[in-house]
């Protein structure tokens, strides 16, 4: 495997351009099922490594996750290496979702995206609830859809109604989910069952960006 993983249509309905989380790369079973759910609505997924994790993956040592501004300059230059002529959104899973939201005002300003996903946002540091991330999404100007579970440990749903965050921001909620959405055995819900909601939800969005182009 190099740095980038494609699945879906070429062309697909749009390119949708996705970073991994802090802990796991992009073949994980989650980065996979969502990859896969998409491309099977006809959405082009393309994932990609940040250089710290493929660092990790080529070694066999754990590597902690670069500085914010590398992340943000790999992320940028991915979104330079995808065609223009292609709608293209933009997103990732908890850190890759936080690096994407935080280009996402200046590309959609540009014209160069149509919107963002974020994948279980990371609103704070696990265990430290007032150290939380949303400066830039309360001024928003990007369509933003954060799937979040609703007992994530670094964002709750009862946690988001005390964040003022931009009307651009669009929160779906997975049942019980936590922060990979996967659900209690008690609550009822299935993880199959859970994962194939966050797809559609993700599929809705991305639905209503293209109509409104």
């Amino acid at each position: 495997m190099d740095n980038t993983l494609v699945c879906g249509p070429d062309p697909g309905l749009a390119n949708i351009l996705l970073a991994h989380g802090a802990g796991a790369g992009i073949g994980s079973p989650f980065m996979q099922q969502m990859a896969e759910g998409l491309a099977a609505n006809a959405w082009q997924v393309i994932r990609f490594e940040f250089p710290y994790m493929t660092k990790q993956r080529t070694s066999g040592r754990k590597t902690p996750p670069n500085r914010a501004d590398i992340l943000l300059e790999c992320f940028d230059n991915q979104v330079k290496s995808l065609p223009t002529n292609q709608p293209l959104i933009i997103g990732g899973k908890s850190m890759g979702g936080r690096i994407a939201s935080m280009l996402a005002s200046e590309l959609w300003s540009n014209n160069r995206i149509l919107g963002c996903i974020c994948l279980g946002y990371p609103f704070h540091p696990l265990g430290k609830p007032e150290k939380v991330r949303i400066g830039h999404l309360q001024n928003l100007q990007t369509p933003n859809l954060i799937v979040q579970g609703e007992r994530d440990p670094m964002g709750r749903k009862e946690d988001m109604v005390n964040y003022a965050l931009s009307e651009r921001l669009q929160p779906s909620w997975i049942p019980d989910g936590d922060h990979s959405f996967k659900p209690r055995k008690r609550s009822g819900h299935s993880e199959l069952a859970i994962l194939h909601l966050a797809v559609q939800q993700m599929h809705d969005f991305l639905s209503k960006l293209l109509l409104l182009r």
